[in-house]
């Protein structure tokens, strides 16, 4: 049996700042009107490879770690990262720019094993228990995101996923273990009224389209067995770009897109600009916006950009037009009186409002190693060039001669080779490069490394923080 813990006192002037929906809005229990601005915590509970310069994926990566370290110093470690990650000093910061919501993507594992299937591990709420209240003293709102299920949702390393394949929607047992772990989460904070809501299942990949509606309708019922009151916030299939699979909408619930603009990936060559062959301007982004919430418009429920925000390269001229297109989407979002959570946090320097110093412990002893994976273009995100491109565009072209009927998963042959490619065949032995990068630290040597993704280590991007402020 869980404890809860105590919910934080109200902040400011808020007598009940329960989050419920009003229409194609949010207010508060007594009616005050509520616009959700703020950040995703990518790279916290939820590792990515990009976000913290390691490669593959997070189990794969944290197994490495840990034969290296050993336990003691591979707890030691990971409880440091995950503690100075996010602290007051960063809910400070994101309170100061006005901002008053965060999104807190987590992994299952913290919270169950797959050797031990149901058996909730109590020591996982530590740092989610940390965060939700320090977040609350702060006024500022928190969204519990689930971004790796059990047997993997989608197809890519974000959802801790080791191969291509999107095991969750064709075994019943991984379904039942998130619909248990969403019992045990939504009865340990169903008091806390600083918990906006409950974000279940994060870009979901239902290649059949048959099981995500059925599985809403399961999770919001066993939720509202345990916690009738908070909100759902559902994301569209297909990476939460598509809802057409959708009837009516649950009640209480927001239906979430990603609004990734294509002109923001590491591979566009500028902004306005050509991406992948297609002209890419204001108007075209505002057609891709008006495009992925359209369902929302014709239910007359809220709209939630749960991610969105560019790449950048450290090329200033590129750099520049990330900006602008940053501009132009929070205008977007402004007049359309979204909510939004820009994508990400804080990280190594490619996506962060907050990243860290070159002359960090951390950067100083990964930065030839993260050059490496650059180099070599072992992860698609923020290195779409390198050797591995080499590789895949023979592969594309033989694919496309040979197998001209060929529909590949997730979005293109070339995504579906990236994966393949970058994060698999190139990411499994540079994991066992990137842990080996820990023998022979010593304690202080790995709380130096945790330590360097302190907000007072780090570097604001203050012009962002500031469009932000004013989104």
């Amino acid at each position: 049996m869980t404890t809860t813990p105590a919910a934080p006192r109200s902040h400011g002037t808020i007598p009940n700042p329960l989050l419920r929906i009003s229409g194609t809005g949010l207010t508060t229990h007594d009616g005050t009107p509520v616009r959700l601005r703020g950040a995703g915590l990518g790279g916290w509970m939820n590792m990515e490879n990009f976000i913290t310069g390691y490669p593959g994926n997070e189990d794969a990566m944290r197994s490495a770690v840990r034969k290296v370290l050993g336990e003691r110093r591979y707890e030691l470690f990971f409880d440091r990262l995950l503690s100075v990650f996010f602290a007051d000093a960063d809910a400070a910061l994101l309170a100061s720019k006005g901002l008053n919501c965060l999104r807190l993507p987590v992994n299952y594992r913290h919270f169950e094993d797959d050797a031990r299937p149901f058996e909730i591990r109590e020591e996982g709420f530590t740092h989610l228990d940390r965060v939700v209240e320090l977040c609350g003293r702060h006024g500022i709102y928190t969204i519990i995101d689930l971004h790796s299920l059990p047997g993997a949702q989608n197809h890519q390393w974000h959802s801790d996923n080791p191969t291509h394949l999107p095991s969750f929607w064709t075994h019943p047992h991984f379904q039942d273990r998130v619909v248990h772990l969403w019992e045990v989460i939504a009865d340990r904070y169903k008091d806390n009224p600083w918990v906006a809501g409950y974000n279940p299942v994060n870009e979901p990949a239902d290649e059949s389209g048959q099981v995500l509606p059925a599985f809403y309708d399961r999770l919001a019922t066993a939720i509202r067995s345990v916690d009738p009151r908070h909100i759902l916030f559902l994301d569209g299939n297909h990476y939460s770009t598509e809802f057409d699979i959708f009837g009516d909408p649950i009640e209480n619930a927001v239906y979430t897109c990603h609004d990734y603009a294509r002109a923001g990936f590491a591979r566009s060559t500028g902004y306005p600009g050509h991406t992948d062959g297609v002209w890419i301007d204001k108007e075209q982004v505002e057609e891709a916006f008006l495009r992925r919430t359209a369902y929302m418009r014709r239910t007359g429920t809220p709209i939630w950009v749960g991610e969105f925000g560019p790449v950048y390269t450290g090329d200033p001229v590129r750099d520049e037009q990330c900006g602008r297109l940053l501009a132009d989407q929070l205008e977007i979002y402004r007049r359309h009186e979204a909510n939004w959570t820009i994508w990400t946090y804080k990280d190594v320097g490619l996506q962060g409002l907050v990243h860290l110093t070159p002359d960090s412990a951390y950067d100083r002893h990964f930065a030839a190693f993260m050059a490496k994976k650059h180099r070599l273009g072992a992860e698609a995100w923020g290195s779409p060039g390198g050797a591995a491109r080499e590789l895949v565009r023979p592969l594309e072209q033989i694919l496309a001669d040979e197998f001209p009927g060929f529909v590949a998963q997730p979005f293109s042959t070339r995504q579906w080779l990236d994966v393949l490619i970058r994060h698999i065949m190139l990411g499994q032995p540079l994991v066992q490069e990137y842990a080996e990068l820990f023998r022979g630290l010593g304690d202080d040597d790995v709380l130096a490394l945790a330590d360097s993704f302190a907000l007072d280590q780090c570097v604001q991007r203050d012009r962002h923080l500031d469009m932000l402020a004013n989104g």
